[in-house]
């Protein structure tokens, strides 16, 4: 790829994907509560109003509602912010959606895609930060859950979850991220993407943080240490092939998430690790703490507060890489 930085909007391309999408297939509907035009799925309701529904400030009716589409026959995308789904809704998500299941067919095909997911979400402050959502969604049975890196992610994957039957959560970022992936990367459920080789550990990252994986591998290039880089987009099922593959080549493994450390993504890897090669292993994300409030020009220091930077992580892959055995 090119060494200039280029941004997307992931709410853009999610929009912009469930209306090509609903020309395809009729039996696509859309969903929001009272945040359409934040999530920009106001335009799929614009081209299909018949296929688009509304419900308001209401999240869990927004998610019974979604269900009962999808257990009549339709593909329901529901989306809103992450604080309030699945914050507001576990019941509903649980027992209408993850729960119902049918000959072989498990849960009812239903799409949380959500946006404002992490402390990313800034001025907005602790109470509307996301941080728990991944460990809450991860524990549920039938349900899958996707962290894209880039607005190029957001799109196939997009994509992808309406061609596979069942429930999904993917959590997108509020702000522009870098583009990290070239347009031709297939996004295959269950599988990591190795986006940097390297021998001596190895950076797993989801979301936001896979840049910052990227840059830190880049700063331990200069002080001659061979770093391997894995966007885990998908976190459950998550890619236990790819994990114990790094495992065994680099000996030591760094995860990087933009949600508590406790029952998140650095967990799942952990849990892999753990059970197939144990290697020494450290988690970067929120220690078991809230957020707060950070104006956009100020969220790279709320990061950096939670250790969510390249610098950070270099460190911690020196730190891992020096207990190898």
């Amino acid at each position: 790829m090119s060494n200039d930085i280029k941004f997307g909007d992931m709410r853009t391309e999610y929009g912009k994907s469930l209306v090509e999408l609903g020309e395809q297939d009729n039996n696509i509907v859309v969903l929001g509560a009272d945040t359409t035009d934040s999530l920009k799925t106001a335009d799929f309701g614009k081209k299909f109003p018949d296929r688009f529904f509304n419900v308001g400030i209401a999240e869990a009716n927004l998610v019974s509602v979604a269900a009962g589409l999808a257990y009549s026959g339709k593909t329901s995308f529901a989306s809103t912010y992450a604080i309030f789904l699945p914050g507001r809704c576990v019941d509903q998500i649980r027992n209408a959606i993850a729960y119902p299941s049918r000959t072989d067919k498990k849960g009812l095909n239903v799409k949380l895609v959500v946006s404002h997911g992490g402390l990313s979400v800034g001025a907005d402050g602790g109470s509307h930060q996301q941080l728990e959502d991944i460990a809450i969604m991860r524990v549920m049975p039938n349900m899958r859950v996707l962290i894209p890196a880039d607005s190029i992610s957001v799109s196939k994957l997009t994509w992808t979850i309406a061609q596979q039957y069942g429930p999904f959560y993917m959590r997108m970022a509020r702000s522009k991220v870098p583009i990290v992936h070239d347009e031709s990367q297939v996004f295959e459920i269950g599988k990591g993407i190795t986006l940097r080789d390297g021998s001596d550990c190895t950076i797993v990252a989801c979301g936001i943080t896979v840049k910052l994986a990227l840059d830190a591998a880049e700063q331990l290039k200069q002080e001659g240490v061979s770093c391997r880089v894995i966007d885990c987009f998908t976190v459950k099922p998550i890619d236990k092939e790819i994990l114990e593959k790094a495992a065994r080549e680099t000996g030591a493994i760094v995860t990087c998430e933009e949600h508590n450390v406790l029952g998140g993504f650095g967990s799942a890897v952990t849990e892999v690790i753990s059970e197939t090669y144990p290697v020494p292993i450290k988690r970067i994300g929120a220690q078991d703490m809230f957020g707060e409030s950070a104006r956009d020009n100020e969220i790279s220091q709320l990061l950096e507060k939670h250790g969510i930077t390249s610098v950070n992580i270099a460190n911690m892959a020196k730190e891992v890489r020096s207990k190898k055995q």
